[in-house]
């Protein structure tokens, strides 16, 4: 070839590479002008890294194994000598017969399987260091001389500072995600430490809540009334023994409290059983005649709620309930559970005095529901019953509220 137009083919290399941006869009842009100076079959470069410890390759023509490992060890490599600076060039007329590229632990198998004869192979040196290596093979065996050896090193010195910048912008790049990554680890786990303490914080409160309402309202009608038998001259054991026997209850309903830190019946066979006994042990408790009635309308959706979540609505629905049956006085209560389009209602309704004489006996009941709805987004509402006689006690858990756990989705 006339040195004028080998010069055009190497300005065209140069022309070609600008832009790329990727080592293989850049080694598949330039391998046509350079199979005008070095006839091949295959065409690839490697790049080194990770300390010349693995390498890449990147290929064009032939689609070998080579190319589809992500990484390989410089150890295994049928050119190792050229890559570790041992040898300047490798030339062969016939790879497949080569000792140089058939050593034990050598990965040449895409050699014999396409039959890649005709070897050269160059490395790609930037300020004297090997960054990699530029080959050429052909299927014809003694294809290649000592001429088309120089004009693969001209190649390579043109390709060897690109094929640097990009190695260079993409462990950059690597180095970036590294450190995205990291700070993302770093601020799930910050947000992870805040979930958990928002979550032992609503657990705080919901114990509080129940040994508020329950424990601590008990434990004060049993302190007046020791207070009212310390102005007795004498106490007799017939006088003692309601309070003890009141004081056996606050240890019940104590132990209950604990007990029901994590419901297992609600674990255990769903929410609409859980309300359904709740509504028996509180009628049972009160010694009252109430009649109940439970209505599901919800085909299970509740039970696909998130723990937190339906252990929430199931406070909130308890809680109601108990203030019917203790404050309400009423003859019948009804719980009705709704999965409607628009979110999850529950309504506890009672034919009781009313809302106006439940809120002065309920004390702060009514604000502990209206905070656990709070807390999950949900809507509560307490009222008049419709026939103006008892109270109706509604929780809306909206639609865009509901956090229904992956697992049952399906």
């Amino acid at each position: 070839m006339a040195p004028s137009a080998l010069l055009d083919h190497y300005l065209a290399i140069s022309r070609l590479l600008a832009g790329q941006l990727e080592f293989r869009s850049a080694i598949r842009a330039v391998a046509a002008e350079i199979s005008h100076i070095i006839p091949h079959d295959h065409l690839d470069v490697c790049i080194m890294t990770h300390g010349g410890k693995y390498h890449t390759a990147y290929e064009t023509g032939i689609e070998t194994a080579w190319g589809n490992r992500p990484s390989a060890l410089v150890l295994e490599s049928p050119i190792r000598t050229l890559l570790w600076g041992e040898v300047g060039y490798l030339l062969t007329d016939d790879a497949c017969v080569d000792p140089r590229f058939n050593f034990d632990g050598a990965f040449s198998r895409p050699i014999l399987e396409e039959a890649l004869r005709s070897r050269i192979h160059v490395p790609l040196k930037v300020e004297g260091d090997v960054i990699g290596a530029l080959s050429c093979s052909a299927h014809d065996a003694a294809l290649y001389t000592l001429d088309d050896v120089s004009n693969a090193r001209s190649i390579a010195d043109l390709l060897s500072p690109y094929f640097f910048a990009l190695r260079a912008a993409e462990q950059a790049q690597q180095s970036a995600i590294v450190e995205a990554e990291a700070r993302a680890r770093e601020e799930g786990l910050r947000l992870g430490a805040l979930k958990l303490t928002e979550a032992l914080e609503a657990e705080r409160q919901r114990i509080g809540m129940d040994l508020h309402d329950q424990t601590l309202a008990d434990l004060t009608r049993l302190s007046r009334r020791l207070e009212r038998l310390t102005r007795e001259p004498d106490i007799s054991g017939e006088t003692l023994e309601p309070l003890a026997r009141s004081l056996q209850h606050s240890m019940q309903d104590l132990r209950q409290i604990i007990d029901e830190a994590k419901p297992s019946i609600l674990q255990l066979f769903g929410f609409a059983q859980a309300v359904e006994n709740q509504l028996d042990r509180a009628i049972r408790d009160s010694g009252l005649c109430v009649t109940q009635r439970l209505v599901d309308n919800t085909a299970g959706i509740i039970d696909k709620l998130e723990p937190t979540v339906r252990i929430a609505l199931f406070r909130i629905t308890q809680e109601a309930i108990n203030n019917a049956v203790r404050h309400g006085q009423p003859d019948h209560i009804t719980v009705t559970l709704s999965g409607k389009p628009d979110g999850i209602s529950i309504e506890v309704c009672d034919d009781g005095i009313g809302i106006a004489k439940l809120r002065r006996r309920n004390g702060s009941g009514i604000d502990n529901m209206k905070t656990r709805a709070r807390l999950i987004s949900a809507r509560f509402t307490i009222l008049d019953a419709r026939d103006a006689s008892g109270t109706i006690v509604a929780i809306h858990l909206p639609t865009t509220a509901q956090s229904i756990q992956s697992g049952n989705q399906a």
